[in-house]
């Protein structure tokens, strides 16, 4: 008898576990889809900071299989320096983002290039069509384009890829969103 509590203790602390680490799915979350959650770490950004909790919040409202937090562990880091906005990719939901004052120096709206480099790390790749509409497009759209959400084609292409579809970004990259500058190998 004390055989068969100590399996059902068992097997019942077992699911109490499973229940308590599974993360609940949205409500609006593909059926079948898990919502996989990415912690980014923007402690580092300086003044960029605030317009990345934007960009997580506009990444949020716009896809239902992937959910952007602050915190850490971070499966993508923030940075800020002098140079152009880029982004390497270590893998479908991680790598490092530097948002580079070159870009807003010229005029560039940040919330959408944060929006932008999100959007490689979620896995879509910079596609140059240069409309405003395309948040993928990046540089090549007009300075003055403050678009910062993701067209219905992007906000598909990332709830693909969270939900185990694969994606057209190549993880090797780095992704230099500079107009003249065109995808170069990683280092």
């Amino acid at each position: 008898m004390s055989r068969i509590l100590r399996t059902v203790s068992a097997l019942l602390l077992g699911l109490a576990f499973l229940v308590t680490v599974s993360p609940a799915p949205a409500a609006s979350a593909q059926v079948g889809a898990a919502v996989r959650v990415l912690r980014y770490d923007a402690t580092r950004a300086a003044e960029f900071r605030t317009v990345m909790d934007q960009a997580a919040q506009v990444w949020n409202a716009s896809v239902t299989n992937v959910r952007l937090v602050a915190g850490t562990p971070a499966d993508f880091v923030v940075l800020a320096d002098n140079g152009w906005p880029r982004t390497q990719m270590a893998g479908l939901g991680r790598g490092t983002i530097w948002m580079g004052r070159e870009a807003t120096a010229e005029g560039y709206y940040p919330l959408r290039i944060a929006t932008h480099e999100m959007g490689h790390i979620l896995g879509l790749p910079d596609r140059r069509t240069g409309r405003c509409s395309d948040l993928m497009s990046g540089s090549s759209a007009p300075v003055s384009c403050t678009n910062a959400n993701p067209s219905a084609v992007e906000r598909t292409e990332v709830n693909a890829n969270f939900a185990g579809f694969a994606n057209l970004a190549e993880f090797d990259r780095l992704y230099v969103d500079r107009p003249d500058a065109a995808l170069a190998p990683a280092r």
